[in-house]
Parts: C-alpha cells; sequence; structure tokens
C-alpha cells in the first residue's frame, strides 16, 4: 500500500472544537509527501486532536482536510486504511492473546512485504509472550507493541503521538532504530511536549500555539 511512498495532506481552515471549547483555528498546512514533521506543545495544548484530524479520525469543525496518494484524492471513508497511528489513548486488543492481536492487526491493516505476526513480535522483544493475553503486559510491553504494529504496517502515513511514553532508555533507543529503518518515503508527523528523543526523525516542526 505504502511502497516507501508518503501522503500529502492539506489542512485548509481546519478549526475544531469540543462543546463550547475552541481547541485551534485557522489551521492552514500542507504536509509534503515524505515529510517529517514535528508537532510541539504543553499537554492539553491539542496536540492530539489535531493529529486524530490528520488522521481522519475526527471530522473538522470547520474547513477541510484533503488526503492524496501519488496524486490521487483518498475518499474520507478510506483513509483510515492509509494510516498508522501509536498514541497513549488508543487502546489495544487486550482480551486477545499476543498472537491473536497481531493477526487481527494485519487483517485490517498489512504489515510491510515479508514481515509476519512472528517477526513483529520478535522485532518487538515480545516473542516469548506470544500465547500471553495483552492484558497481562506491562506498560513498557503495551508501548513496544503498539509502536511495533504501527511502524511495521505497510502505511504511507505515520502518526505516533508522545512515542516514548512508558519507555526506558534502552527501550527509546529500539524505537529510534525501528523507526529510521522503517521510514522510506513515508509521510512522518511526531507530536511531542519538545522532547528530543521523540522527534529526533523530524526536519521540521510546528508549534501549535499558532493555530489558538
Amino acid at each position: 500500500m505504502a511502497d516507501g511512498q508518503g501522503m500529502r495532506i492539506t489542512l485548509e481552515n481546519v478549526a475544531k472544537k469540543f462543546a463550547r471549547e475552541k481547541v485551534f483555528s485557522g489551521a492552514i498546512h500542507v504536509f509534503e509527501p515524505g515529510s517529517r514533521t514535528a508537532l510541539l506543545g504543553p499537554n492539553g495544548s491539542g496536540k492530539s486532536t489535531l493529529l486524530q484530524v490528520v488522521a481522519g479520525a475526527l471530522v473538522p469543525t470547520a474547513g477541510s482536510v484533503e488526503h492524496r496518494l501519488a496524486g490521487r484524492l483518498i475518499d474520507p471513508e478510506q483513509v483510515y486504511r492509509h494510516v498508522s497511528i501509536a498514541a497513549p489513548y488508543l487502546n489495544l486488543y487486550e482480551d486477545l492473546s499476543l498472537r491473536q492481536a497481531l493477526a487481527n492487526h494485519a487483517r485490517f491493516k498489512p504489515f510491510h512485504p515479508g514481515i509476519s505476526v512472528q517477526d513483529v513480535a520478535k522485532t518487538a522483544y515480545l516473542e516469548p509472550h506470544l500465547e500471553k493475553p495483552v492484558l497481562h503486559f506491562s506498560s513498557g510491553m503495551k508501548q513496544r507493541l503498539k509502536l511495533a504494529l504501527a511502524i511495521l504496517s505497510n502505511t504511507p502515513l505515520l502518526l505516533l503521538d508522545e512515542p516514548a511514553t512508558n519507555l526506558d532508555a534502552e527501550g527509546i533507543a529500539w524505537f529510534r532504530e525501528l523507526l529510521m529503518e522503517n521510514l522510506d518515503g513515508r509521510t512522518l508527523l511526531v507530536a511531542s511536549n519538545r522532547q528530543e528523543e521523540e522527534t529526533f526523525a523530524c526536519t521540521e516542526s510546528l508549534e501549535i500555539s499558532k493555530w489558538k
């Protein structure tokens, strides 16, 4: 699906509010194919909300979000097929075993060609736990699983929300290597409160405060 190619996302006067709370407004930006952008701001500033709007998971209150792949406009209903996201607020299928959770994910969002369920478990250092319910994983194991699922999925848009959450120094080194080996030409957006261990791969940055 990705074939090493990134997605182009155009935000045109995008706003989002919940009830009477305005999260951001007037967001205008083009994420070019293959761009690597850090979305910066303190906790509670709306980074996660904007990330979900870019992912097509949230509909903006105003404005438009356009997704293109190889110049072709993607139907909003189909955007989810082309996006991988790892975020603290997105839950795993915890009642499944690791093997079942990986197989379930692969049915909806295939991994890169040649990568099997076993490979993903091995990459995340979770191979000994294939038959264990995800419910019984530690927070660090769950975070490695979330990151491996997103980064190893064959999608042209990769969204990471505070990816260093629950990772120790060894886990952060693992994440850095995994991301750099699997970025290719994908479009990357990383939401962070300015942590270098999260934004190291980014070549440009956006301050969400500009759209407050």
